[in-house]
């Protein structure tokens, strides 16, 4: 059994991550934190509310950042619609928070029950970085810190990665990140969440399922699928925050993966967490500041990963 705070800048995707932690028996949610990012950070914490709803979960949330530590805020209301959720209408009243900050909630509960618990986080990684400047040591209380983010070691030459949102949104809070001493960090990267694709087929078998999670899932996604089909021509998506999850609760599905720093770098127009090794394992050509290893997931059983997900969902 796997005891897990979720961090969320709750979109599409990451409403679907909380369906499918909540249906599996080896999952506990234990309290959720909210950040901006895929919508605007109250929009984040009313669907919170909503997705724990319909879910009939009653744990804490905690508001987090609005904004990144320096600057505005981008907001993907172009991926998720304007309220995060594919502007449907839904009624989202905001739901009873916490006293207590998001970054506040992170380290209480870690020092509570060092060890226990599980931190995702499946947003921009501000909140996780306000949390470790008031307990700098706060990732070696969690049992492991899971991480939707990065974009793995550099790829061989001529190799296009989709953008690497949650670290462009707030790089200095990343940089914070991958440099805090910790038990166990995983970086699950757009380098295979990309790849690991819910197709026309999963989408149908939802869409036929009739539970009143899959029902959801499937009435959200229609501007998740007109912003990817612009990507492959498909109206299909890939399934970025689940398989964080995923990985959380079966480190199986991870099929291969490195040891080793990750530094945040830019290039101008994006940033991007990498581990710092080409594709073939070489060092990069140039200097880079030293890390506590992280471990970065480089391949993964998509097919498997994606079954569970339609199961767990259509249960």
């Amino acid at each position: 059994m796997r005891h897990v705070v979720v961090d969320t800048d709750t979109g599409i995707d990451d409403a679907h991550t909380l369906l499918y932690l909540a249906g599996r028996p080896d999952a506990e949610i234990v309290a959720i934190t909210s950040v901006y990012g895929n919508c605007a950070e109250e929009d984040a914490t009313r669907n919170i509310g909503y997705v724990t709803g319909l879910l009939g979960l009653d744990v804490p949330v905690a508001r987090g950042a609005a904004e990144p530590l320096r600057g505005p805020a981008h907001i993907a209301g172009y991926v998720h619609g304007k309220d995060g959720l594919g502007d449907l209408g839904h009624d989202r009243p905001l739901p009873r928070v916490a006293a207590e900050t998001g970054p506040e909630l992170l380290v209480r509960l870690a020092n509570e029950r060092p060890g226990e618990l599980d931190l995702l986080a499946l947003g921009p990684l501000t909140n996780l970085a306000l949390a470790l400047r008031l307990d700098p040591e706060l990732f070696t209380k969690y049992r492991s810190v899971v991480l939707m983010g990065g974009s793995g070691p550099y790829a061989p030459p001529g190799t296009l990665l989709m953008i690497d949102a949650n670290i462009n949104n707030d790089p200095d809070a990343a940089r914070a990140v991958f440099a805090a001493p910790r038990r166990e960090l995983v970086m699950v990267g757009v380098n295979v969440t990309a790849g690991t694709i819910l197709d026309e087929h999963a989408i149908a078998a939802l869409r036929a399922s009739g539970t009143p999670t899959a029902r959801f899932a499937t009435e959200i996604l229609d501007a998740y699928l007109d912003f990817y089909q612009n990507e492959w021509g498909r109206r299909i998506i890939p399934l970025h925050d689940p398989l964080a999850a995923g990985i959380l609760l079966d480190p199986a599905y991870a099929t291969a993966w490195a040891d080793g720093p990750v530094n945040v770098r830019g290039d101008g127009f994006l940033h991007r967490a990498r581990l710092m090794r080409t594709h073939d394992g070489l060092p990069p050509a140039f200097p880079y500041e030293p890390a506590p290893p992280t471990r970065v997931i480089t391949a993964v059983d998509a097919r498997r990963f994606v079954a569970d997900f339609v199961e767990v969902l259509t249960r």
